[in-house]
């Protein structure tokens, strides 16, 4: 008994520290996936509201990844002007907004060059639409890593470039693992893609700097909050996709590694500055008004409330910004 002795008590330690360590990384895991929310908004948003407070600073909209002011297709394709109507990114927004007279501008940056490129047209945009002007920026996904690259790395003169206050909008703060995933995608011709976004004059820097590597080990701890400026954000999460979402395979990678997500962006990496809460049954394209028209139709046929309205959103924006003193 006494050779056999020590390694029983040993191995079942062993046994004990495996579980325990095991247990342990489940249960890091699962505070991952499974952290709070926050306040979820449900139905805040379904609605119009007959009165909205108008804030006293212009906005800007800044747009995200493969964004855009407008596109007029008339013109790229060669066709008669006005054959085809223009494509907004702010679908309806910019119009709701000036309705209930607040002073709104767009901006349009190199669609998938590196944030610094991005900041730097943004800077230059903002400069020229409202000189001297002071200025709250609202930025939909990867235009809120442009608007903090111009305030903290770029640090435009105030009597340029004068930002109170940004509000970013499922805005990639630490990264997406989507981003990861297509660098390690074995089977994913990543150089030829590159060299067909170069050729038609797009930019792929955009990609490298989305992964959750560089933006926590470079982007974040060089681009700090700036003092006098007021940063909130939000963040949205949408019901597993159907297959024929575009979401699908988005929305399943994410998750698994980062937990709720919009389709695109998750709600942990959303968070920046004071953090106003998280759209429940909301995707990425809802957020600028893009919701699918026939889904929009079909629930107004069978009687179905709508859930989340863009412009009310945006509207609540500006009323949450004219309360703020902004």
């Amino acid at each position: 008994m006494g050779a056999f002795s020590s390694p029983a008590p040993r191995a079942v330690q062993a046994c004990c520290q495996g579980r325990w360590a095991s247990s342990k990384r489940i249960n890091r895991l699962r505070s991952r996936v499974e952290k709070p929310l926050d306040r979820e908004i449900f139905n805040d948003f379904a609605l119009l509201r007959d009165n909205y407070a108008v804030p006293k600073h212009t906005i800007v909209l800044a747009h995200g990844l493969f964004g855009f002011s407008q596109l007029d297709l008339s013109h790229d394709l060669g066709l008669r002007p006005g054959l085809l109507p223009p494509i907004h990114y702010w679908h309806g927004i910019v119009d709701a907004l000036a309705s209930r007279n607040v002073r709104v501008v767009t901006t349009s940056v190199p669609p998938s060059a590196s944030i610094q490129h991005r900041a730097n047209h943004l800077a230059r945009q903002i400069a020229t639409l409202c000189p001297r002007e002071p200025v709250s920026v609202i930025a939909h996904s990867m235009g809120g890593l442009d608007a903090r690259c111009m305030l903290s790395s770029l640090r435009p003169a105030r009597d340029q470039v004068d930002v109170r206050a940004l509000v970013t909008i499922a805005t990639p703060h630490r990264g997406s693992h989507f981003a990861n995933y297509v660098h390690t995608v074995p089977l994913l011709p990543l150089p030829r893609l590159y060299g067909i976004l170069r050729r038609v004059g797009l930019g792929t820097e955009a990609f490298q700097q989305l992964t959750t590597g560089y933006m926590q080990n470079t982007f974040n701890p060089l681009t700090p909050g700036v003092e006098g400026v007021r940063y909130f954000s939000y963040g949205a999460t949408t019901p597993k996709p159907s297959l024929l979402s575009p979401f699908w395979l988005t929305h399943r990678i994410i998750r698994r590694r980062e937990g709720p997500n919009d389709g695109l962006v998750s709600v942990e990496s959303s968070r920046w500055g004071s953090y106003k809460g998280t759209l429940v049954n909301v995707s990425h394209l809802d957020l600028i008004n893009w919701t699918n028209v026939f889904a929009r139709t079909a629930r107004h046929i069978a009687g179905v409330p709508e859930g989340f309205s863009a412009i009310a959103f945006y509207l609540a924006i500006a009323d949450m910004l004219a309360k703020e003193g902004l």
